[in-house]
């Protein structure tokens, strides 16, 4: 144990309770993703572009978001390119990146399933707290 304590019978129950919590939310996402046409993979990566906090997005800033290596975000981004939800332009920033910008088509998208997402997050809000309290 890290701390050399171990785990009591309640904090058992409150991290398999946190981890299906969290699969259930997975599985809301990804029901909601899919029934928008999108996948998991592409609705983060809506999610990462639309809050870059940098001057503007990369493929190296979704690839670091997603936990992908580049070649796999550049292949994400190429078909979210063709799929009509990004833009590419040459990098005002970095000459050797892209920037990329969501369409008006992926901004529909997203708030949709952001505000589905919202909503979600604010029904399972109190479980995740009265979870988190368990953990001593």
């Amino acid at each position: 144990m890290a701390d050399g304590q171990r785990l009591s019978e309640e904090e058992y129950k409150a991290l398999a309770n946190f981890r299906y919590t969290l699969r259930q939310f997975m599985a809301f996402t990804e029901a909601e993703v899919a029934g928008s046409g999108l996948t998991p993979q592409q609705h983060q990566a809506l999610l990462a572009i639309r809050t870059c906090d940098a001057p503007e997005a990369t493929v190296g800033y979704v690839a670091e978001r997603l936990l992908l290596k580049p070649h796999s975000a550049t292949g994400l981004i190429d078909r979210m390119v063709a799929s009509g939800l990004v833009e590419r332009s040459p990098s005002a920033v970095d000459g050797r990146a892209w920037a990329l910008r969501l369409t008006s088509r992926a901004h529909g998208l997203l708030d949709i399933l952001s505000e589905a997402h919202r909503d979600e997050i604010r029904r399972v809000r109190p479980l995740l707290i009265d979870i988190m309290q368990q953990i001593r």
